[in-house]
């Protein structure tokens, strides 16, 4: 965990030097990302919430995405991802938030993708999202794979902003 959190420090750096918050929604890294954020003294000056949103029910319940937000959408994607990002920070009142969701292993999810894949977005005054393929089927070290790329796109996403 300790490049997690040498990272997590410089998010955390530029989020509170421009008085910016984050929330957090993940699936497949079960509050890794969140638990980086979190390990840095003063987060609550820019962490203003998350959840693991491992299932549908949870889907609905914490972020407020039923099945006709859900149309023509596959989770598992950057375009799911995205939609989970941009509700977490809208339900959080946060000026980010990060959505991540995938398949950690050792099988691949119902949605047929593969162990070791995971979509992960940033919304903000800038959005961006990426997929990650481990090509593992070890979980723990694909949790921590995702939840690394997860903080190295807020990164990218927190810096390039204006």
């Amino acid at each position: 965990m300790q490049p997690s959190l040498t990272l997590a420090e410089k998010i955390a750096s530029r989020l509170i030097e421009r008085r910016e918050t984050i929330a957090i929604a993940e699936s497949s890294t079960g509050g890794l990302i969140a638990a980086a954020l979190l390990a840095i003294p003063g987060a609550s000056a820019y962490f203003v919430g998350g959840a693991v949103v491992y299932t549908k029910v949870a889907r609905a319940t914490l972020l407020g995405i039923g099945d006709a937000d859900m149309a023509g959408l596959r989770p598992a994607t950057e375009a799911y991802s995205s939609l989970v990002a941009r509700r977490v920070r809208e339900r959080h009142g946060a000026t980010w938030g990060l959505g991540e969701t995938g398949a950690s292993g050792p099988s691949g999810n119902r949605y047929g993708d593969a162990a070791g894949h995971s979509c992960i977005a940033v919304a903000g005054p800038i959005e961006r999202g990426v997929t990650l393929e481990t090509g593992s089927a070890d979980r723990r070290a694909n949790m921590d794979a995702f939840a690394k790329r997860a903080l190295d796109l807020l990164y990218e996403a927190v810096s390039a902003k204006a």
